[in-house]
C-alpha cells in the first residue's frame, strides 16, 4: 500500500514538473528579455536603437539619476497594476524544483530578484512667511521643483523668524544703531572748505600719531647741572607773556616749548643763556608759524637787552644746527585741534581745555607723557570740570585712541595743577583765563574727583 502511494506521489510531481517545463519554453523568450533589461538599468547601460548587430561603444551610455529613478518607478508601478510576476531565468532555477520544492519533498531557498526604490514625488511644501514690518503670518504653497543637473543647491537669504524677532528687540531696547548713533562724524561740515582737508585728515592723524614719540624730549633735568625744573617752569610763564604781548598764534607758543625741551635734551646749557635758548626758540617758531613774524631787534627789547641782536643769530644756529633743523613736528596744538573738536565744543569747553593745556605745558612733569596723551587728558578734564556728561564719549576715543581709563594718570596731574593755580607764584596762565573775554574758566573749581590719592 505505501509503495502504491509513493508511485502515485511521483507520478503526480512529474505531470506537475512537466507542467511546468512546458511553460518556461513557452515564456522563456520573454523571460530573458525583461531580465536583460532589469540587469541593464542596473548597470546604467541603454540598448540604443538602430545599433543593434554593430559594434557596441567603448564608453557606455550613462542615465542621468532622475531619469533611473523615474523609469525604476514606472518599471515597479506596471509590475504592481498588471500583478505578474516576474520570471525567473530558466539557468538559475533549481533543476528538480518547483515553487521552492524539489523532488524528494524538500524546501529549497529561491533567491527572488531584488526590489527597486520606488521615489515617491514630494507634496507641496507649507512655507510660513513673516513680514517685517507687521506680524501677519501668511501661508503659501511652495511648489517642489526638480532641480536640473549640475543645479547647485544654495538658497537665497531670507529674514528668518530668530533674526526678525532679534532685531525687533533692539530696535525696542534702542541699542539697534548705537555704535552709529554715538560716534558722529565731526569732519561732515567741512565736507565743501578745501582747507579742510577732508580726505586727507585722517591719515595725517594716524602718521602724527606714528611719529610723536620721534620728536618727544626725553629726561633732561639729570644730565643739566645749572637748570632745574622751576628754573624752566619760569621761562615756560614769560614766553606765555610774550606771546601775549606779540599777538602770536598758539602754533608758534606750542612749537616754541617743543624747541626748547629737544635743545636742552642734547645740549648742556648753563642758567644765564636759558632765557637765550627761549628767545632764538620763539624766532625760529615765529618763522616757521606766523604770517609777520616779530623781528630780532623786538626780542633784544622784549629781553630787556639782556643779549644783543648778534648772540641771538648765534642761538638761532646753534639750535638749529643741534635739531638737524627738524622743524616740522606734531606739537601738543595740533592735537588739541583735533580733540576739541571732536568734543563737540559747547560754550566755555575751548577756553578750558586750552587753560589746562597751558598748565601742564609751564610744569616740567608733563613732559613724561606724549602729546597726544596731554592733549586728550586736557580735553577729558574740562568735560569733566564743566560737567559735560558724558565725560568721555565714543566719538572721542575713536579720534583720539584713547580710553577713559588710560588718561586717569595724566589727568590727575593736570587737575592738581589746576587746584593749585590760584595760589602758585607763577600767574600768567591763571591771569589769562580769569579774563571774561576768556570765559573766565580759571575760576572756576578743579574736577576734584579725578585727583588721585597721593595729590590729594
Amino acid at each position: 500500500m505505501a509503495s502504491r502511494v509513493q508511485q502515485h506521489q511521483q507520478e503526480v510531481r512529474g505531470e506537475a514538473l512537466a507542467g511546468v517545463n512546458k511553460n518556461v519554453k513557452k515564456n522563456a523568450a520573454p523571460g530573458e528579455g525583461k531580465n536583460r533589461r532589469v540587469l541593464g538599468d542596473i548597470g546604467n547601460l541603454v540598448t540604443v536603437k538602430g545599433m543593434e548587430g554593430k559594434p557596441q561603444p567603448s564608453r557606455p551610455i550613462t542615465r542621468s539619476f532622475c531619469a533611473q529613478l523615474l523609469a525604476n518607478a514606472q518599471a515597479a508601478a506596471a509590475l504592481e497594476n498588471n500583478k505578474k510576476q516576474v520570471c525567473v531565468n530558466v539557468e538559475k532555477v533549481p533543476a528538480a524544483g518547483v515553487d521552492g520544492v524539489d523532488a524528494v519533498g524538500r524546501k529549497v531557498a529561491v533567491k527572488k530578484p531584488a526590489q527597486k526604490k520606488v521615489t515617491v514625488k514630494p507634496k507641496p511644501e507649507e512655507v510660513v512667511v513673516i513680514s517685517p514690518d507687521s506680524e501677519e503670518v501668511v501661508k503659501q504653497e511652495k511648489p517642489v521643483k526638480k532641480k536640473k543637473e549640475g543645479e547647485g543647491c544654495t538658497k537665497k537669504n531670507k529674514p528668518t523668524l530668530t533674526s526678525v524677532l532679534t532685531a525687533r528687540s533692539k530696535a525696542a531696547c534702542g541699542i539697534a544703531n548705537k555704535l552709529k548713533e554715538q560716534i558722529i562724524d565731526i569732519d561732515a561740515a567741512d565736507v565743501n572748505n578745501d582747507l579742510a582737508g577732508v580726505e586727507y585728515v585722517e591719515d595725517i592723524y594716524k602718521f602724527y600719531k606714528l611719529v610723536e614719540n620721534e620728536s618727544r624730549p626725553n629726561n633732561y633735568m639729570d644730565m643739566q647741572p645749572e637748570i632745574n625744573e622751576k628754573m624752566r617752569a619760569i621761562l615756560v610763564d614769560w614766553l606765555v607773556d610774550v606771546h601775549q604781548k606779540f599777538q602770536l598764534s598758539p602754533e608758534t607758543f606750542y612749537l616754541t616749548i617743543n624747541i626748547i625741551d629737544r635743545f636742552l635734551s642734547v645740549k648742556t646749557v648753563p642758567r644765564r643763556e636759558l632765557q637765550l635758548v627761549g628767545i632764538g626758540a620763539t624766532l625760529m617758531a615765529s618763522k616757521y608759524e606766523e604770517i609777520w613774524a616779530p623781528e630780532v631787534n623786538d626780542l633784544v627789547c622784549i629781553s630787556d637787552r639782556a643779549y644783543s641782536h648778534e648772540q641771538i643769530l648765534v642761538m638761532e644756529k646753534a639750535i638749529l644746527a643741534n635739531l638737524e633743523w627738524t622743524l616740522t613736528v606734531p606739537t601738543h596744538y595740533v592735537f588739541l585741534a583735533r580733540f576739541i573738536k571732536a568734543s563737540i565744543p559747547e560754550k566755555g569747553v575751548e577756553n578750558m581745555v586750552n587753560f589746562i593745556a597751558e598748565l601742564g605745558m609751564m610744569h616740567y612733569d608733563t613732559t613724561m607723557f606724549c602729546p597726544s596723551m596731554v592733549a586728550a587728558s586736557a580735553v577729558y578734564v574740562a568735560r569733566c570740570t564743566l560737567n559735560k556728561t558724558p565725560f568721555w564719549t565714543d566719538t572721542l576715543k575713536k579720534h583720539t585712541g584713547f580710553s577713559e581709563p588710560q588718561l586717569k594718570d595724566c589727568a590727575g596731574l593736570l587737575v592738581y595743577f589746576h587746584s593749585k593755580a590760584s595760589e602758585h607764584r607763577l600767574q600768567t596762565v591763571y591771569r589769562k583765563y580769569s579774563k571774561p573775554e576768556r570765559g573766565a574758566v580759571a575760576l572756576l573749581p578743579p574736577a576734584k574727583n579725578l585727583l588721585p590719592g597721593g595729590l590729594s
